[in-house]
């Protein structure tokens, strides 16, 4: 490990870094979702806008930790920052009068960019913590889990704030303002980083990104799955449901449906933060034996199949939306996000169990290129599903990408013996 008070320095300033874009990542995606609905996009239509952002992902993470370990972690770092900031400039000068198939795919390219921009910025601060935190005992995944957790909840405030910002001031005057902001942050963070975090090793090949440790491999592809479980409702299906409930058609119940959505979405990501950031009481008597948290990995998605699949029932054998079965769903999801935030850390942690210091951005990179293959395909998925069934087909969707997840953990938790 690198000298403890630099490394803390260092990790406060990733951190930092990666909690400002997390909110603004969080707000751009409410408000191009809620924008584009009002514009009368169909729900396929929708989960186009993100297909792109998910596919630069994906390409991202696999060559993100080539370029971290070949140019250094400070440098994919600031890359990340400095892409958000211009796709944030570039979403600003859509035009609808360009025509719906001309928005789209303005809109596709401008997300795109930022799907570059959210993925070199995640390699790079998780990266680090696998380099800064203490050797101690639950000391990685106590750190990975401040990361992860504190991220969510502060995505979370991102969904609110981009709901509020659209009904406050509109699409264009929040997306300027949200890149003035971040470049103030990118420079006060450039200007302030200490040292701790490694350069780059110009002998780096790009062909070491693939992982030939199977239990990296199996764990990325339960990843890919438990990430696609959760976006092909939350992506598009949830929002456009609550809004078909929730909006009368007038100007005033649109902003009040707007705050309503962006109220559900930032309270579930914030629980799912809190709760991913206090996981590791949850396993404390596990130490750091890897075995024991795949094995728990494995356990803890079995329990998450259950509940899409009880809420899409409950969804189909209600003729209509009533007050009763929004309250059902609210708290079914609730419970989701919970279950989910701890999948999600034992994920995390295992990761950077599995991988080794020369090896990390590479491993990490992969990792987190399943993770962007699951949000591709729950977004994809998450339009389709509701296109063709509403929001039951969503969450039955989401119940059977669980089931192959659990097959992963299984998987994974054998590659032991």
């Amino acid at each position: 490990m690198t000298d403890r008070p630099n490394g803390l320095l260092a990790y406060i300033a990733v951190t930092a870094a990666y909690w400002a874009f997390m909110l603004t990542d969080g707000a751009l995606r409410m408000l191009v979702l809620l924008h584009f609905h009002t514009l009368g996009f169909s729900p396929v239509q929708l989960a186009y806008l993100f297909v792109l952002y998910e596919i630069a992902g994906i390409v991202t993470n696999l060559t993100a930790g080539w370029i971290a370990s070949r140019f250094g972690l400070t440098s994919t770092l600031y890359a990340g920052l400095l892409l958000q900031i211009v796709a944030l400039v570039a979403l600003a000068q859509l035009d609808v009068e360009w025509g719906i198939l001309a928005s789209v795919i303005y809109a596709m390219c401008v997300q795109g960019l930022s799907g570059v921009a959210k993925d070199l910025t995640k390699m790079s601060a998780k990266s680090a913590v696998k380099l800064l935190a203490p050797d101690e005992n639950t000391g990685l995944f106590k750190w990975v889990a401040i990361l992860t957790g504190s991220k969510n909840a502060v995505k979370g405030f991102g969904f609110l704030l981009g709901a509020a910002l659209l009904a406050i001031w509109g699409f264009y005057a929040s997306v300027i303002g949200m890149a003035v902001i971040l470049t103030m942050i990118l420079a006060a963070i450039v200007l302030g980083m200490p040292k701790g975090l490694p350069g780059g090793v110009k002998g780096a090949k790009f062909r070491e990104v693939f992982s030939t440790n199977p239990k990296v491999n199996w764990l990325s592809f339960s990843r890919v799955f438990l990430f696609g479980a959760r976006d092909v409702w939350f992506v598009v299906g949830i929002p456009v449901y609550f809004y078909a409930v929730l909006s009368d058609g007038s100007e005033a119940g649109n902003k009040a449906a707007f705050f309503t959505i962006g109220t559900f979405m930032a309270i579930w990501t914030v629980l799912y933060g809190v709760v991913q950031a206090n996981a590791p009481r949850l396993f404390s008597s596990a130490g750091s034996d890897a075995k024991a948290f795949a094995d728990k990995a494995r356990h803890w998605v079995a329990a998450l199949i259950f509940i899409p699949a009880l809420l899409a029932i409950a969804v189909r054998v209600t003729d209509q939306p009533t007050p009763a079965l929004t309250i059902v769903l609210i708290a079914g999801l609730m419970l989701f996000g919970a279950v989910f935030a701890v999948n999600s850390s034992l994920h995390s942690f295992l990761i950077l169990a599995f991988t080794t210091g020369d090896r990390v951005s590479m491993d990490v990179g992969f990792y987190y290129m399943a993770n962007a293959s699951g949000r591709l395909l729950g977004t994809v998925l998450s339009g389709l599903s509701y296109q063709l069934g509403g929001l039951p087909a969503c969450l039955a969707t989401a119940a059977l990408m669980l089931i192959v997840s659990w097959i992963g953990t299984r998987r994974l938790s054998r590659a032991f013996t």
